[in-house]
């Protein structure tokens, strides 16, 4: 795997029609500085808007990818940003003279060699890697979909995929490297059924399918009706109900289905924005999935680079230790009532309150009888929510939290002396500068307080 980021030395443009929308358009790739990304321009707006090549941007992943920024969308970015994922190209501009990529052929080598063509270019800046340390999952129980990317000495991929078709029998595919993807899955095509192509072009997709662009299978029969329609549209003749390929030409590679999914895949988990190091293991894949599993890994990325800015050293099972609480909380003595953070996830935080008899508060709180405060409880737990805000906060250091509302709180045990308070905390919604979370505090794994907590968001310098 690169070490150094890349581009491409020079400009290059292919054309042709988009596979779902029909409309034909002209690709352009164009060299992009280093820390530049992905970016798609759609040359054919006023303005020339930009979409960046970002899984947080996924606004629609029926058969395809589609990215909207401030209102603007390119639809099926998925064979594009596998060919770039593919030769590990970093930073691109794609313009775009409509709102698809043109389909080709229906795999990624069209764009593949393109991009050799224009020449990869060597970059001064570091690649930044994700290295799993521990696996990531993604399931749909109901639908047998399992995808999981999980700890490896370098990228590897592999797919399973099992329609329970009588023509499409269960596949596998397996890349070793990336340095594998043009040679050995850039020109699986995309494919469907038969019986399923009027219905996706009823709802607005394939409009610009055919069996040039597209491996279509036959596995049981087309009703009558739906005949005539499936030759005028795309001069289908009526096969037998287990034709199996229409592509005269038959398939390139005999698992070329489970390598397309893995040619997907690549895609897809491409818009996390960072190559990851691991071994992806996808059984039944698709883009909802995948789109799932990279936004799975981008909050993983996202964790690890918020926790190593605080935490400078390691320190045991503690993600986050004093030092790096007095880096994140203004809080100061007597008033700091968190100890460390053991557990720190997108919308989750675990963190610890080691209750002494030394608390400032025991002097004058029941003295014969030192029971810690039931607000400073729910004080330990605000204090711990406002670190779970480190997700949704650039610089913590820029803003103040306040907690605006505190509801249904309850207090079932006492908390005295000796105990381990383990609070947790998960946020519920997040909307602009409000959030919204439930607290719960444990000593022993029994529940002693909880609440529900609403906190704002201020910027220091409007106040």
């Amino acid at each position: 795997m690169h070490t150094k980021q890349h581009t491409i030395q020079r400009d290059i443009t292919v054309s042709g029609t988009g596979l779902h929308t029909g409309i034909p358009a002209s690709l352009t790739f164009k060299p992009a500085p280093e820390d530049h990304g992905i970016l798609f321009c759609r040359a054919d707006l006023d303005g020339k808007p930009t979409v960046r090549a970002d899984v947080d941007l996924v606004s629609d992943t029926q058969r395809g990818t589609t990215l909207t920024e401030r209102g603007v969308s390119v639809h099926t970015v998925e064979h594009v940003m596998a060919a770039a994922a593919g030769l590990q190209i970093d930073n691109l501009l794609i313009e775009l003279t409509g709102p698809e990529p043109p389909a080709m052929d229906g795999s990624a080598i069209a764009f593949v060699r393109a991009l050799l063509e224009a020449g990869l270019q060597q970059q001064e800046a570091a690649r930044p890697i994700f290295i799993l340390e521990e696996a990531i999952q993604y399931q749909e129980p109901a639908r047998k979909v399992d995808l999981a990317v999980l700890p490896a000495s370098h990228f590897q991929a592999s797919v399973m995929i099992d329609f329970e078709s009588s023509v499409l029998k269960p596949q596998y595919a397996y890349m070793g490297s990336m340095d594998a993807f043009a040679g050995e899955m850039a020109d699986s095509r995309t494919f469907c059924f038969l019986h399923e192509v009027l219905a996706l072009h009823r709802h607005g997709l394939v409009q610009g399918g055919s069996l040039e662009n597209a491996m279509v299978m036959a596995d049981r029969p087309v009703p009558a009706e739906d005949l005539g329609e499936l030759t005028n549209l795309f001069g289908l003749q009526a096969p037998p109900a287990d034709a199996g390929l229409l592509n005269p030409e038959g398939f390139r590679h005999e698992n070329e289905p489970a390598r397309h999914k893995l040619l997907d895949l690549i895609g897809d988990l491409a818009l996390i924005g960072t190559p990851i190091q691991g071994h992806v293991v996808a059984t039944r894949p698709g883009h909802k999935a995948n789109i799932e599993l990279a936004r799975k890994i981008k909050s993983a990325i996202r964790q690890k680079r918020i926790t190593s800015r605080f935490q400078k050293t390691a320190q045991g099972k503690a993600i986050f230790d004093i030092n790096a609480i007095h880096e994140i909380l203004p809080h100061r003595y007597p008033f700091l009532l968190v100890d460390k953070v053991v557990e720190f996830s997108e919308n989750r935080i675990v963190g610890i309150k080691n209750v002494t008899i030394n608390e400032p508060f025991f002097q004058g709180h029941f003295p014969g009888n030192p029971i810690m405060p039931a607000v400073l409880q729910l004080e330990a737990m605000a204090q711990i929510g406002g670190i779970l805000l480190l997700n949704t906060i650039e610089n913590p250091k820029t803003v103040w939290v306040y907690f605006v509302a505190i509801d249904n709180a309850r207090f079932k045990k006492p908390v005295i002396p000796g105990d381990t308070l383990q609070l947790e905390l998960e946020m519920t919604n997040l909307r602009r500068s409000i959030c919204m979370m439930t607290g719960k505090a444990f000593v022993d794994g029994q529940l002693v307080s909880s609440a529900d907590m609403v906190a704002s968001i201020v910027p220091k310098q409007i106040i």
